[in-house]
């Protein structure tokens, strides 16, 4: 309810017609309203006697406008990394970022998503994303504040990410052109589409090339190290043989180079072993790392693009999967075998 001797802000707009203070915000700012309710916005401005006050409109030009960064974590390389491209692409085109960080912990993602949204951000990026029934998600849809999804993705939502599918195929058929027939899997997360699509893409390309690969030799892990010790450790107490193993990401594949060391197992000479990330210690590790590289920098860059575009009123935007590749390194070739 407004009462004459209060100011019209945006908020009371926003109250007015029942969306979130961003929406308001990007249509207000917008010279040339679209849709019906963007027209009902600009109506109930009017009628509600809305002027922006000069200070106030001041402090929201170009050159100050937000963008909110969900983010699982701040000390990993590949948060930072893909927050980087963000964060570039976003003062390029004249936004400022926040950040803020969940530490995957879903108690803790929605108060981290309000702490932003407290801020007036214009859109979010959210890098911490689930594959299904991500709470974020929908709690951004239910107040129409603009989004995309970096890194990790969500059914029917637009993102940018690398193809895991296809990171994990290489990896398989990496091994497999190596004649590896007895393959072990730390794998990360299946509720995490980074997860899951690792997986995915690695079984499907070793049943394309009739290599059997026994859900027991399937170890769910984190995306760190010390899961995957524990996670490489019980694998090789199968006693199965296993001539390599396909890490989760770079971490894990630490891990499993640890478990592999504590076993009187050699890497690359006894058992070949590959990661995913190709993070930049990984090429000087001991025993160097085969990694599959992910362009994270350009994942983060792609998903500030797409959000932008959004900003400016374009919802046709379309979810971006950058390519993969795989570098090959010490940790498959059997050096002294």
């Amino acid at each position: 309810m407004h009462h004459d001797n209060e100011p019209v802000t945006l908020a009371t707009i926003a109250e007015a017609v029942g969306v979130h203070v961003s929406t308001v915000s990007r249509v207000l700012r917008s010279q040339t309203p679209r849709t019906d309710a963007a027209l009902r916005i600009v109506q109930t401005a009017r009628d509600l006697g809305y002027t922006p006050h000069q200070a106030a409109a001041s402090l929201r030009t170009r050159n100050s406008k937000f963008v909110g960064v969900l983010l699982p974590r701040l000390t990993d390389y590949v948060p930072a990394r893909i927050y980087e491209g963000v964060d570039d692409a976003a003062v390029r085109a004249g936004y400022a970022t926040v950040i803020a960080k969940s530490g995957d912990d879903p108690s803790r993602r929605l108060d981290r998503l309000e702490a932003l949204l407290a801020l007036r951000v214009d859109g979010v990026i959210v890098c911490d994303a689930r594959m299904r029934g991500d709470q974020v998600v929908e709690e951004l849809k239910r107040r129409g504040v603009p989004f995309v999804l970096a890194s990790r993705r969500a059914r029917g939502q637009v993102s940018a990410t690398t193809n895991d599918l296809r990171g994990g195929a290489l990896a398989a058929e990496h091994l497999a052109v190596l004649g590896h027939e007895r393959i072990g899997v730390v794998a990360g997360p299946q509720y995490l589409s980074t997860g899951f699509e690792r997986l995915q893409g690695f079984v499907s390309e070793l049943k394309k090339r009739d290599i059997s690969l026994p859900d027991r030799l399937v170890v769910p892990s984190d995306f760190d190290v010390n899961a995957a010790l524990v996670s490489a450790r019980h694998l090789l107490s199968l006693d199965a043989g296993l001539t390599a193993v396909f890490a989760a990401n770079d971490e894990a594949a630490v891990g499993v180079m640890g478990a592999l060391r504590e076993h009187g197992l050699r890497v690359g000479a006894d058992v070949a072993v590959v990661g995913y990330n190709d993070l930049p210690s990984s090429a000087y590790l001991p025993v160097p790392l085969t990694s599959v590289s992910s362009p994270m920098y350009e994942v983060g860059k792609a998903a500030a693009e797409l959000l932008i575009r959004k900003l400016h009123g374009n919802d046709q935007v379309k979810s971006v999967r950058l390519a993969p590749h795989l570098v090959a390194r010490q940790s498959t070739q059997r050096t002294g075998a």
